[in-house]
């Protein structure tokens, strides 16, 4: 299991490693906007818990950035593999598990993801917010890139068309980049916008890096919940790719 599990991660990653310089280089784009925007610009004029806007939205830029990189760099490729370039079915008429696949996969994007964080928390040094890097830190990290690794594994297998995976993108991610604590609290949202918010996985990531970069304390319910996002989605994407080989 381990050796096949080893086998889909190393692949993607043979291909990430032959564009790594190109891939870093662009996953710095957004951030800096970001870091530029609302740190250096807004931010200036906002103080948040007695401290500047800009240490605040950095765990939330880190949870938004990892659940795109993610989410993407497995979605578009499961998806484009299993409907245009068929390169799915090889996957599974090799003598390798549908778990074993789901694994892998899920591991690539979970590498991509952490990898653009770390290119985020570089630059955000550089721009002077003051945070704390710690394991509660790189643990929350590591689970909000697998929840969403999962969930593009997931989508790929349901949607049926490039067109329905960027709809997901718009109805699914999108409001969660904006909505979900990334950069504004969500109690100051109406009660049942409020309550719905605080379902979605991506609110307990930026909880979690913003507990863990800020004091250094676990932050205990919200890793639990990503962490059963994590098994769900994983049993899910098993479940899907099991169906579509059969």
């Amino acid at each position: 299991m381990l050796t096949h599990v080893w086998t889909v991660f190393w692949r993607d990653w043979v291909v990430l490693q032959r564009r790594l310089g190109r891939y870093i280089l662009a996953r710095m784009v957004s951030p800096i906007l970001y870091l530029v925007a609302f740190g250096w610009g807004l931010g200036r004029s906002i103080t948040v818990n007695q401290g500047s806007y800009l240490d605040f939205i950095v765990p939330g830029i880190i949870a938004l950035n990892s659940m795109n990189i993610s989410f993407n760099a497995v979605g578009m490729s499961v998806n484009m593999s299993r409907l245009y370039h068929k390169t799915l079915e090889e996957y599974l008429l090799a003598p390798i598990s549908p778990t074993a696949y789901v694994l892998g996969k899920v591991l690539a994007g979970v590498a991509r993801g952490m990898i653009s964080s770390v290119v985020i928390i570089v630059l955000a040094y550089a721009f002077g917010a003051h945070f704390l890097l710690n394991g509660w830190f790189v643990l929350a990290l590591f689970l909000n890139c697998t929840v969403f690794s999962a969930l593009g594994l997931v989508a790929a297998m349901m949607m049926n068309s490039h067109e329905e995976m960027s709809n997901f993108n718009t109805y699914a991610l999108m409001p969660m980049s904006f909505l979900c604590a990334t950069f504004f609290s969500p109690a100051q949202l109406p009660a049942f916008l409020h309550w719905l918010i605080e379902l979605l996985p991506l609110t307990h990531a930026s909880y979690a890096l913003r507990l863990s970069s800020s004091t250094g304390s676990m932050p205990g319910a919200a890793l639990g919940i990503l962490g059963l996002y994590v098994i769900f989605l994983l049993w899910l994407g098993i479940r899907k790719t099991r169906q579509v080989r059969d």
